[in-house]
């Protein structure tokens, strides 16, 4: 794996975590996921899920097997995250951080597939 394709994880991996710690901690997405409307509980497991999938994503750049289960995990939660905001009607700015992320951790998906060779 090149070194700018780890650091790029990296990156993403310290969003996850910094959102997810937020999804468990802050007021102000707190706020954000009744405008969801989502429940407190849904809530939770999203930012337990993004701080699992962020450790999943460090932890594969040394062990590639759980860096492809995370990126899966991810990939799957920005697209529930994609559909929630379109249920809600979010403007395409505000729909498109859960776009991008889908398709870059689908990207990830994709290389630590061609790392373990299933691909």
């Amino acid at each position: 794996m090149n070194i700018i394709l780890q650091l790029f994880i990296g990156v993403i991996a310290l969003a996850f975590l910094f959102y997810g710690y937020n999804c468990l901690f802050s007021n102000k997405l707190v706020a954000e996921f009744n405008r969801f409307q989502l429940s407190a509980m849904q809530r939770k497991i999203t930012g337990v899920a993004q701080i699992m999938g962020a450790l999943g994503l460090a932890v594969g750049l040394f062990f590639y097997p759980i860096g492809l289960i995370a990126s899966f995990g991810l990939s799957i939660l920005m697209l529930f995250g994609f559909i929630v905001r379109l249920k809600i009607r979010d403007t395409f700015t505000e729909s498109a951080p859960s776009f991008i992320l889908l398709f870059v951790n689908a990207y990830f998906f994709y290389r630590f597939g061609l790392l373990l060779q299933y691909w």
